[in-house]
């Protein structure tokens, strides 16, 4: 079993920032060799790619609307997984998942993650 918890969602206004963190814990499958990413849905809107990371870190993926802005991380010492997002804007408006791949890559299709946590809602204010 695998469980993938967010945090630092919030309301905040466009151009601010905001670091997005997520815990996983595991009885069984380790996330340490494997891909992780973040994914978004706003209201009425499905589920699309933001970031992923590879296994080690030393490969990211990132959605054009994000690179630059968006930095994903990961301390495989502390199970954890980072989104620093800057320059907000009201377009960046959803509910952030955190993911846990089938692969050791930087996938970025929403059919390559297996484990999902339950999302951070983060609103901008324009």
């Amino acid at each position: 079993q695998v469980q993938l918890v967010e945090s630092g969602g919030g309301l905040v206004q466009a151009g601010d920032s905001l670091r997005l963190s997520c815990v996983y814990v595991t009885s069984g499958r380790t996330l340490r060799l494997y891909g992780m990413g973040w994914f978004r849905q706003a209201p009425g809107q499905e589920r699309s790619f933001v970031a992923a990371i590879n296994w080690n870190g030393t490969t990211t993926n990132y959605a054009d609307s994000v690179k630059g802005r968006f930095t994903i991380s990961r301390d495989i010492n502390k199970n954890s997984l980072y989104l620093q997002m800057n320059r907000l804007t009201p377009e960046d408006a959803a509910a952030y998942y955190c993911a846990g791949s089938r692969g050791a890559g930087a996938d970025n299709r929403t059919a390559g993650f297996v484990s999902w946590g339950q999302g951070t809602q983060v609103t901008v204010s324009s």
